[in-house]
């Protein structure tokens, strides 16, 4: 075996152990402005650069780490959630869809006001167990999908969810047929932001707003104006 083979054997056993890591590293504590929420959230001392090795591909070729956005409660899904929890019949006996799930909050939020089912769809592996973790912590039940949802036809739902989707344009611009393709299907969609750039203003219709920090987009601690919006079909479409 070579050197470098036997490096990367090495780094493979070495790799950290992604719940182990959650639930030694970070804080289960509720979310500031949902304190019905409790999640894993990251600290100063978190360390979560020792979580984010790079993956190695098939062709041997190591892909850079995701970001840790699991890692966080963002506005869009802090204002989502606050929402969905002073409104419970917006989600009571619904399917829903949280997209881009991180972690967890929003389909949290959904299963504890009543929805019947939750599915929660997430790309990153990490994120991903942070989700599950975040669940159990919780007690509530959640699907989770773990894959790129927006790639094809709505799963069976009655309402999406999309806290803060909108945080760069080559995401955005994923996610807008797919919420119309939700929208053709009959189901509807409500989407959390704090007002980032890529926000497809025209398409939104305001339902509420609320102050809540947004630790995730490095707003800082300070409470900030954030919205939940119904995405709504193009005028004359």
């Amino acid at each position: 075996m070579s050197d470098h083979s036997a490096g990367k054997t090495w780094s493979r056993s070495r790799r950290l152990d992604p719940a182990d890591f959650i639930k030694t590293n970070m804080r289960l504590a509720p979310v500031p402005s949902v304190p019905e929420v409790q999640l894993y959230q990251a600290h100063p001392g978190s360390g979560l650069r020792r979580l984010l090795e790079p993956d190695d591909d098939s062709d041997g070729i190591e892909a850079e780490p995701q970001p840790p956005y699991w890692a966080y409660a963002w506005a869009g899904g802090a204002v989502l959630a606050r929402y969905i929890l002073d409104r419970p019949s917006i989600v009571a006996g619904k399917r829903v869809l949280d997209l881009g799930a991180g972690s967890g909050l929003v389909g949290i939020a959904a299963a504890k006001a009543g929805a019947r089912m939750v599915i929660s769809a997430e790309i990153d592996r990490n994120g991903v167990v942070a989700l599950r973790l975040n669940a159990e912590a919780n007690g509530v039940a959640i699907q989770i999908r773990e894959e790129d949802v927006t790639a094809g036809p709505p799963p069976a739902a009655d309402l999406v969810l999309a806290g803060d989707v909108f945080y760069a344009q080559d995401v955005g611009q994923r996610m807008a047929p797919f919420l119309d393709r939700c929208l053709a299907a009959g189901i509807d969609v409500l989407v959390g932001d704090p007002g980032r750039a890529w926000l497809p203003r025209s398409r939104l219709c305001l339902l509420g707003e609320y102050h809540v920090p947004d630790v995730g987009g490095n707003g800082g601690s300070e409470p900030r104006p954030s919205a939940v919006f119904a995405f709504v079909p193009i005028k004359g479409g």
